[in-house]
């Protein structure tokens, strides 16, 4: 790997780190409200009012930011990958929410760091910025699907949300690949795609984790702003395979998905928001 790689690598892992301790911050500030965050306007409207979750929207934020630099450093299908490893980060740290993994999910845990080197070691360069109209129509093409889809979820739940989530956070991410400079209207609204579709994602979460596990919601959103980017990424964006090590890309890409996938079927059980007050 290049030193960028390397540097990217890093970033990933440290954004993949700070999401995990999110992600259980979040859903303990979901649950402890009590009420169902059924409404995007009312939950927005009950967060700017609630202290908690600003502090795990800042964590977000942090995470973001590494996240930025790893999508500008790595090929996507890396740069999404490193976030898997929130999965353990997050499995770990839900145990304060009383949520306990048996060893079949701990080894699909394993799963997903495995396909994580074998991505690591396939990764070529990453591809350039794209700012043309054709992709910044499709980023807000995305953003109406998705809020499109996000009414009409009412009979979903944990994992179903997990997955809407992952593709708002998977159009985030292809989003951030618009953002350089010098900046111009492309540039801008490759910008503004970038929050929009990242508060849709952020609420989704939120309603998939208020009434199930923290992990059976995460693991499909995991999947999905994996594979997407990951697709796009090197059909339309020009990331790159190391020549030879498509197996291991592919086979990375199989293994953390399963690994995902597996941890969608996971029993655990939320506590009551009283229980980790």
């Amino acid at each position: 790997m290049t030193s960028d790689q390397v540097y990217g690598l890093v970033a990933g892992l440290l954004s993949a780190a700070v999401f995990g301790v999110a992600a259980v911050a979040q859903a303990h500030g979901v649950r402890r409200t009590g009420a169902a965050p059924d409404r995007l306007v009312a939950f927005v409207a009950r967060s700017v009012r609630d202290p908690w979750t600003w502090a795990v929207l800042v964590a977000y934020l942090v995470g973001f930011l590494l996240h930025a630099v790893a999508i500008w450093l790595l090929p996507l299908y890396l740069a999404q990958a490193t976030i898997a490893m929130s999965l353990p980060v997050t499995a770990f740290t839900s145990r304060r929410l009383a949520e306990r993994l048996d060893a079949r999910q701990w080894s699909a845990i394993g799963l997903v760091t495995g396909g994580l080197v074998l991505l690591s070691l396939g990764a070529g360069d990453a591809g350039e910025v794209v700012t043309t109209t054709a992709f910044v129509a499709s980023l807000w093409a995305g953003v109406a699907l998705l809020t499109v889809a996000s009414l009409l979820a009412g009979r979903l739940h944990g994992a179903g949300l997990g997955a809407l989530a992952g593709l708002g956070y998977a159009g985030s991410a292809i989003a951030v690949r618009g953002v350089t400079t010098p900046i111009d209207t492309g540039v801008v609204l490759a910008a503004l795609a970038v929050p929009s579709l990242s508060l849709i994602a952020f609420w989704l979460y939120s309603r998939g984790m208020h009434g199930d596990g923290i992990t059976t919601t995460t693991a499909p959103m995991i999947v999905m702003q994996t594979f997407v980017p990951a697709l796009l990424g090197v059909v339309l964006l020009g990331d790159g395979v190391r020549d030879g090590w498509w197996w291991s890309v592919v086979l990375g890409l199989v293994l953390s998905t399963a690994g995902a996938v597996a941890l969608t079927h996971a029993q655990a059980v939320p506590a009551r928001a009283s229980e980790v007050s």
